[in-house]
């Protein structure tokens, strides 16, 4: 039977241990080494691992850089074995919270039950509206008004976890998709460590 994890995992009477998957530049992750530096200035947690699926992301060279350990773990076709391997690098670095941050894989209904409440996303869109993949060119083509960023909790469904945070940004007539994804960005670098504090304090839960 697969291991799971209690409801409320939060608080931990110690400073709490990230862990980062991403798959690209590492925005989010930048984000998230100033909010919780591995220097262990911040009492509340430190990135102590980041994860990625390609071996050619800059958020690779961004761990190295703040020396923060890092492990590229191929996915390709082989999620199993992807998620064998990510699992043993979590449990050896002994992580506490996992924030997916432009991790550009859909994990198994499995892997997210082993996480279950210890896992976190973000998004690029005011969930539930526009889940799943190119979101705000979604937003644009239906024609709303606003569009904006969710950290949510991740569950067995993409994109379905309960919100734990959402920044709003309001789409102007001149937007294009890379105008309006801009500004999503920004947003989601201040809503991500906003989360992430309110989920260690044990303030939020799945």
């Amino acid at each position: 039977m697969a291991e799971t994890v209690p409801d409320r995992p939060f608080p931990v009477a110690r400073q709490a241990r990230l862990a980062v998957f991403a798959s690209g530049r590492g925005s989010n992750l930048a984000s998230l080494l100033g909010a919780f530096p591995t220097t262990g200035e911040e009492p509340l947690a430190a990135v102590r691992l980041v994860v990625s699926d390609r071996q050619a992301a800059l958020a690779l060279a961004a761990a190295e850089a703040a020396g923060v350990p890092s492990r590229h773990i191929p996915f390709a076709r082989d999620r199993e074995r992807f998620e064998a391997a990510a699992d043993e690098a979590l449990r050896e670095h002994a992580i506490d919270l996992v924030c997916l941050a432009g991790f550009m894989r859909v994990l198994s209904p499995a892997f997210a039950e082993r996480w279950h409440g210890r896992m976190l996303n973000v998004h690029p869109s005011l969930l539930p509206a526009f889940r799943g993949l190119q979101a705000t060119r979604q937003a644009l083509e239906a024609g709303v008004d606003e569009s904006g960023c969710t950290v949510h909790f991740v569950d067995a469904g993409v994109d379905t976890g309960r919100t734990i945070v959402q920044r709003r940004v309001r789409i102007e007539a001149r937007d294009d998709e890379p105008a309006l994804a801009r500004r999503i960005l920004r947003e989601e670098h201040i809503a991500y460590p906003e989360a992430v504090r309110l989920v260690l304090r044990g303030e939020v839960t799945p």
